[in-house]
């Protein structure tokens, strides 16, 4: 971990060519340190923070006067931390009478603050729940009764969680747990406290950083979405070529139980949405015996979607796996317990993400948790089954090299594509969609779920979202355009975002006929477009230009009434869920 004057020492250096992102930091103790710690850590994240740091305890005062310099700044994210400290003193001045409604008052407070943020800026909002304080005049009994500080605080820690799964935009940064895990003697300096009002010690801001930094690269589609794992001496103790399939160590006996929990820890991830991937230097036959055979392996060959065990450079095999599964490296992990190894994959591909597992594999389970690699800002049921997909996606290859021409290979899929507006159904998946899409995705605008129901109220904007399935699966959402009507005439494709899965189906030209048909049913000649470059979307940097968009003074056009003409094998249908 990084102390709090490495951090510093980042923010004296160039951040040219990262990516710049607005974030307003509001507290209602001293935020200086904190706020170095965010550029500092911004840097290691290859993100170019720009931070408006409020005034001393005025979060009240820039969210409700609407004229306020925040909402000059428009930050795409907003920090609001407030301290257990101050709560606290909130808690001991109310009469007696009205500490039972303590929590429930709080978070009325954050509702009206959040509604009046959410009504004038589109910022993603991180909360900074609250650490555990009692003075224990209760004791023990503090959990028992409603008029203890304690047992308010917890509650509001818990309605912070409810609260933030029915607003998409609102995200928490959870405190009490890294305190937790830290513990208070480490994180809590009482002379910076006393002295100048810092919550916390300068290297526990680098903690909180950290985190903040993790949530913000979610939220903007920067997550892993694929472990790819050794085995020997990683997912079990011992080498299966040597030791043999009885004395490799796995299950709830000594040291096998590091390896069982971090296989468990794999199968959640996996359950999660994300691929999993082997890569070691093995026989394959015998790779995957233990897997096959040993009744304490919680991890099954099914459970992989991609297995790969040979005697090939690993750097070699693990370009291969992303080829395969069609993923930027940034977004891989990869998990191996020998140091050569993983520095071998550090030099020659310095994009993916390769932790330095602890020498202890009792340590495995509590690196990974500290580690944090692994943050979403989204989960859906398409998330579970991802893997599924994936592997689909390898019978569908088959299938390919079994025919004579791609022609014939797309009218054998018996490709259907249901079109429709976005819907309530819909509506959940498409603004996960729009997080997760990096690489077919036009201007990587990342609409919250509640930009979208706004969307849906306008009469200035057309939603289309598309779902496929063929003879192997139902590959669910795909695609999703935003449409608007910016100048009369002429209608401008706001967003257009696709699942890679489905590249080279001829997709492109089937949603860019459904488009052409919306401008022609409501009056627009003239379809305008916009490529946004960002680090991870070159995939679609000649779209425009390859689909018969030309280019004038002012940006992309093309005329609705004359689209290329491509043979399209899909079938449009009726969505099911309207």
């Amino acid at each position: 971990m990084l102390s709090f004057n490495d951090i510093k020492k980042n923010t004296k250096k160039d951040y040219s060519g990262f990516t710049r992102i607005r974030l307003a930091l509001m507290g209602d103790s001293a935020t200086q340190l904190f706020r170095i710690a965010l550029r500092g850590r911004a840097f290691e994240e290859k993100v170019d923070l720009e931070i408006f740091e409020a005034d001393y305890d005025q979060i009240d005062r820039l969210i409700f006067d609407t004229s306020s310099e925040l909402y000059a700044f428009a930050p795409g994210f907003i920090v609001i931390f407030q301290t257990t400290a101050k709560l606290k003193r909130q808690f001991y001045l109310l009469p007696k009478t009205g500490v039972r409604q303590f929590a429930q008052d709080h978070l009325d407070h954050l509702r009206e603050a959040c509604s009046v943020l959410q009504s004038r800026l589109t910022s993603k909002i991180i909360y900074l729940n609250f650490n555990e304080q009692d003075d224990r005049e209760f004791g023990n009994y503090a959990t028992k009764t409603a008029t203890s500080f304690l047992y308010q605080l917890r509650k509001i820690n818990f309605d912070l969680m409810a609260y933030s799964q029915d607003n998409p935009s609102f995200f928490i940064c959870d405190l009490s747990y890294l305190i937790s895990q830290k513990g208070t003697e480490e994180a809590v300096d009482v002379n910076f406290y006393v002295s100048a009002d810092m919550a916390f010690s300068p290297d526990f801001y680098v903690v909180l950083a950290r985190n903040i930094l993790n949530i913000i690269n979610a939220a903007t589609g920067r997550f892993t979405k694929c472990v790819i794992l050794d085995l020997d001496n990683t997912l079990w103790g011992g080498v299966i070529g040597d030791d043999g399939l009885e004395k490799i160590e796995i299950g709830d006996f000594k040291l096998g139980k590091a390896y069982l929990e971090l296989q468990q820890l794999a199968k959640q991830l996996k359950e999660r949405g994300i691929l999993l991937a082997v890569c070691s230097k093995n026989t394959e036959r015998v790779a995957k015996e233990p897997f096959e055979r040993h009744p304490d392996m919680v991890l099954r060959v099914e459970d992989f979607v991609l297995f790969v065990a040979n005697w090939e450079n690993k750097a070699d095999n693990i370009r291969y796996i992303r080829e395969v599964l069609d993923i930027g490296f940034d977004s891989i992990v990869f998990l191996d317990d020998n140091p050569f190894e993983r520095e071998l994959v550090k030099q020659q591909i310095p994009e993916i993400t390769v932790p330095d597992l602890p020498d202890d594999p009792a340590r495995y389970l509590s690196f990974l948790r500290e580690e944090n690699l692994f943050e979403t800002a989204t989960f859906s049921e398409e998330d579970v089954n991802r893997t599924i997909h994936y592997q689909v996606d390898a019978d569908r290859r088959k299938f390919k090299m079994s025919v004579a021409d791609e022609n014939e290979y797309l009218r054998g899929l018996e490709m259907e594509c249901e079109v429709g507006p976005f819907n309530p159904f819909t509506l959940p998946r498409v603004a996960q969609l729009i997080q997760r899409s990096n690489q077919f995705n036009l201007r990587t605008i990342r609409h919250s779920e509640d930009d979208l129901r706004k969307m849906l109220l306008s009469d200035r904007f057309f939603t289309v979202s598309f779902t496929l399935r063929d003879r192997f699966d139902d590959q669910g959402l795909i695609s999703a355009v935003i449409l608007e009507n910016r100048r009369e005439g002429e209608l401008f494709i706001d967003t257009w975002i696709m699942s890679c899965r489905v590249l080279k189906r001829g997709v492109e030209h089937f949603v860019l006929r459904e488009i052409a048909g919306i401008a022609a049913e409501n009056g627009f000649g003239t379809i305008a477009g916009e490529y946004i470059p960002s680090s991870r979307n070159g995939l679609v940097k000649d779209l425009l230009r390859d689909l018969g968009f030309f280019l004038d003074g002012s940006g992309w056009r093309l005329d609705a009434g004359s689209l290329p003409q491509e043979e399209i094998h899909i079938k449009k249908t009726t969505p099911r869920h309207a």
